[in-house]
């Protein structure tokens, strides 16, 4: 499975993003797809889920103010983000399973 993530870039404090990841390979069965992001001098950590059936799961960073999405037919995942904060700073990755994992897409949140 291979997964091209898109849609970083620079955005004020309240602003918003939506990161885009598609995913080609071998997809079936029952799967998750999730978005993480990794601070300078953090830990990788978990934003939210979505699964094959369409069943999503926040971390409580992005509760309320993220919105994951998928498209089966396209095989691709979405992370629209709004309010954003200075310290959403991150790149995000998305990954398959927790397997395969796409490129980071940088997300800088600063006025």
């Amino acid at each position: 499975v291979q997964l091209q993530a898109s849609g970083g870039g620079l955005v004020q404090p309240g602003g918003s993003l939506r990161l885009s990841c598609a995913a080609s390979g071998r997809i079936f069965g029952y799967y998750v797809l999730a978005w993480y992001r990794q601070s300078p001098g953090a830990e990788r950590e978990l934003v939210a889920t979505i699964t094959s059936g369409g069943v999503p799961n926040y971390e409580e960073a992005a509760k309320g103010r993220f919105t994951i999405s998928r498209d089966s037919t396209l095989n691709t995942v979405s992370l629209q983000m709004n309010s954003l904060k200075p310290e959403d700073t991150a790149v995000y990755y998305c990954s398959y399973n927790g397997v395969y994992w796409g490129q980071g897409t940088l997300v800088t949140v600063s006025s």
